[in-house]
């Protein structure tokens, strides 16, 4: 809350074009938050940080309504040149814990971005995008066709394929030996 209100004040004096101050509310902020705003990001009504240690939110980012930010998210650019480059979030957007969204394109009304997640490029509204680069993988509720299934619950386990090919082989190595040594038997009768 705190920093949601600094930012309207810093917002509001940048728009103004008071110079200076809207920073050092700003730097001020971060210092005592951990969250950082710029003062020119555009913010609508009803955000909601949780936990907001590391958050970022660049200078032309812009913000809908009813959105939710948890810790250490990034709405960051990817350059130094004038103009858009930070990411603009519709409304009723949740990002979760570490994403870091990345560019100058639109995050649609109502998507969910999962934790740790790296979003480059647009985002249609209604979608869940989840990995590194992120990726659609569900719209207006339906899986997404040729996404893979990242159902954390039931992973591949490769220690235990591996212990399983190692038990496969001794097996097959022990058919082996067995064969040779009925052969050497059979030599020595």
């Amino acid at each position: 809350m705190h920093a949601l209100l600094a930012h309207r004040v810093a917002h509001a004096l940048h728009s103004a074009g008071v110079p200076l101050v809207p920073r050092t509310i700003a730097y001020g902020t971060r210092a005592i938050t951990g969250i950082e705003i710029h003062p020119a990001a555009k913010i609508g009504p009803g955000l909601f940080i949780d936990h907001g240690m590391g958050v970022v939110i660049g200078e032309t980012a812009e913000v809908g309504e009813n959105v939710t930010l948890l810790q250490g998210v990034t709405l960051g650019g990817t350059s130094l040149r004038r103009g858009k480059r930070h990411p603009t979030l519709g409304d009723n957007v949740v990002v979760g814990a570490g994403a870091k969204i990345i560019g100058a394109f639109k995050i649609g009304d109502g998507s969910r971005i999962g934790a740790g997640s790296v979003v480059v490029r647009e985002v249609p509204a209604n979608s869940v995008v989840v990995g590194v680069p992120g990726r659609v993988t569900y719209r207006d509720g339906q899986r997404v066709a040729g996404e893979i299934d990242l159902d954390q619950t039931d992973l591949p386990d490769p220690v235990s394929k591996a212990i399983e090919q190692l038990v496969e082989r001794i097996r097959s190595l022990e058919g082996e030996l067995e064969t040779l040594r009925k052969k050497v038997e059979e030599e020595r009768a």
